[in-house]
């Protein structure tokens, strides 16, 4: 399809749209017209009788109903704010270089200047309609001589050129080159954008699709609930009506600006459509790997780009098919476009841990910026120290007792034998009691008194013999034999596996619970003022976050599993010297003697699985680590 077929079929249906709005206005104004009609024939003598005058009393309150309902939807449609992408605002003086270029290729192009730049935490670019009201005024353009735009004011072209939007990862991995190539269909797209008819038929859909949300929300009274309930299903009604002819013109629209781009950076473009894939997977490695298990920690690392290209330079490094990409590194990146790369990657860094998980516009005790070189102390460290407190609390609350035995002296302090114990014998255990007392009573094991404090000496009684540790309260509605709480994801697995995962999950789920109360109750706070929030100031709803989760929530056995690994991990690190590492593709990982540990996973399943800990002590023999051995907790 050539460039001007793409902008006649995309036209055509621009007009097919705005057809459909003005049979919509024909329907509201028919029964007023009528009306006025039967009014004007009483003083001119036509329309007389009882049956005319039954008519006009029928309809003229039905046309008035219909005009008022006819003005609601527009005002709705009209005050509504349109839908918004997150981005963070980039300035002129913060990017010269890269205004340059986006104005360069706008020349080249014959089409209309972008109003302005963002970027986005996302592997994707796209034009961004940001003329609504509600969004503020992008800053003007400078003059371009395009002719579509001949005849119009310059202010007025200004305001109404979209904004380019631009995916942060492509800014750090791509070349300078590049990144010309894979902008050039979009900032095409300008050139159909600034068509009078596809730009009305666009703000009218976009109208409608705000005024859908708008009538959804549930926040107002019954009166105001149904009113919005009928003026939305006329919006949905509309909608539907111009949704086909809506997505036919953006394909025209997206033909003819692929079309006219293909004059520039040919060549370049197919080569740098294979780093948009790589970029891709690099990006969504990084984030569900390295920086969700930040996120949940209560840090954000705040150089997410920076992170990309050091995953992709590790995928180059141990797959030969991408020997190719990591020359390139030494021609001239994309970021220094930028004034400041860093001010603006922490910016997106900071928005992606938003949009992707959830949490302060700034940083605050519980949400704070992590730098990759602390990464492996202050998160994978704490992270396994954390899940390995919350193994040993589950176990409290099952009343299980430290490990005893050949291989579990029972030392004070946590042990990986208490684990292991616990998970290897089947069947009922003398020493386990599946329905611990939520309420006990006077002279209970698990009772003591509020001001009481563990002793001095270790928590050994008068005698010597070690006392047991009190078991804190069960975590209600778990119970272990509770078949609701075993779900699918533990088929499978011992009864003690599922036992334990099923009370792991409740107690994650309580803490979430406590996390997102207390965020809620700090969230009109103020927080501490940092680069990162200042670019963040965006008229965008962040009242749902996270808008995008990452990943759906873990299963009881993932869950059983992080923990039982956080568990060796902490003794690997206190036994035998261990230390936290980061790698790039898989996130957390352990280094015993400077080497990365790979094969733990499959000892541990076989483990929940099986109830066998043969696999997993033959592995903790081979690598020195003494499970019997306490182990330091948060």
């Amino acid at each position: 399809m050539s460039s001007e077929a793409g902008v006649r079929t995309a036209r055509s249906r621009a007009l097919a749209v705005l057809r459909l709005r003005g049979r919509a206005l024909a329907v509201a104004l028919l029964p007023a017209a009528v009306a006025v009609i039967l009014l004007v024939g009483v003083p001119t003598g036509h329309f007389t009788g009882t049956g005319w005058d039954i008519a006009r009393w029928t309809l003229t309150p039905l046309a008035a109903l219909v005009l008022l309902t006819a003005a609601g939807v527009a005002l709705v449609v009209a005050r509504a704010r349109p839908a918004m992408s997150p981005t963070v605002a980039i300035a002129e003086e913060a990017a010269p270089d890269l205004y340059r270029m986006v104005r360069d290729l706008a020349d080249r192009l014959a089409v209309p200047v972008p109003s302005a730049i963002a970027l986005t935490p996302d592997c994707d670019s796209w034009l961004e309609d940001r003329t609504h009201p509600a969004h503020g005024r992008p800053p003007p353009a400078e003059e371009h001589g395009d002719i579509a735009d001949a005849g119009r004011h310059p202010h007025r072209r200004a305001v109404a050129a979209p904004v380019l939007v631009i995916g942060s990862p492509f800014l750090w991995w791509m070349r300078v080159g590049e990144l010309r190539a894979v902008l050039a269909p979009v900032v095409a797209g300008t050139g159909p954008s600034a068509h009078p008819d596809i730009a009305a038929a666009r703000r009218f859909v976009r109208g409608l699709d705000a005024a859908v949300a708008v009538t959804s929300e549930h926040r107002r009274g019954p009166v105001f609930r149904t009113v919005f309930a009928g003026l939305g299903w006329i919006a949905r009604v509309l909608l539907r009506s111009c949704r086909v002819h809506a997505a036919e013109m953006e394909r025209g629209v997206a033909a003819a600006a692929a079309e006219r781009a293909q004059a520039v950076d040919y060549g370049l473009r197919i080569v740098a459509q294979e780093q948009v894939g790589l970029a891709y997977a690099g990006w969504d490695r990084l984030l569900t790997r390295v920086a969700l298990p930040a996120w949940r920690m209560g840090r954000w690392p705040s150089r997410l780009n920076a992170g990309v290209v050091a995953a992709l330079t590790e995928l180059s490094r141990r797959d030969r098919l991408a020997e190719g990409f990591a020359s390139r590194l030494g021609e001239r990146p994309a970021c220094d476009l930028l004034e400041e790369p860093g001010t603006v990657d922490e910016a997106t860094s900071l928005l992606a841990a938003r949009l992707f998980h959830g949490g302060p516009a700034g940083s605050g005790p519980d949400w704070s910026p992590v730098h990759w070189g602390d990464y492996p102390e202050e998160v994978v460290d704490r992270k396994w120290r954390t899940d390995a407190a919350r193994l040993h609390r589950v176990l409290d609350t099952l009343g299980v007792r430290p490990g005893v035995g050949a291989e579990s002296p029972g030392p004070d302090g946590p042990t990986l034998s208490r684990v292991l114990d616990h998970l290897t014998h089947p069947g009922p255990d003398p020493d386990l009691d599946p329905h611990p007392d939520p309420d006990p009573g006077p002279g209970s094991r698990a009772e003591r008194p509020p001001s009481a404090s563990p002793p001095a000496d270790g928590g050994r009684g008068a005698d010597g013999e070690r006392e047991a540790a009190p078991a804190p309260a069960p975590v209600s509605g778990a119970d272990p034999d509770d078949e609701d709480l075993v779900g699918e994801d533990l088929v499978g697995t011992t009864p003690r596996s599922a036992a334990l995962a099923a009370r792991i999950s409740a107690e994650v789920a309580r803490e979430g619970a406590a996390a997102t109360a207390r965020a809620a109750s700090t969230a009109s706070a103020p927080t501490a003022p940092t680069a990162a929030s200042a670019g963040l100031a965006s008229p965008w709803d962040d009242r749902a976050l996270p808008l995008l989760p990452l990943q759906p929530p873990r299963t009881g056995r993932e869950l059983l599993a992080d923990h039982i690994t956080a568990m060796v991990c902490c003794a690997a690190m206190d036994t035998l010297g261990a230390t936290p590492g980061l790698d790039w593709l898989d996130g957390p990982t352990l280094l015993v003697g400077g080497v990365r540990v790979t094969d733990l996973p499959a000892q541990v399943m076989m483990l929940i699985e099986d109830g066998d800990p043969t696999a997993l002590r033959l592995w903790l023999a081979r690598q020195g680590i003494r499970p019997e051995k306490p182990v330091r907790l948060v």
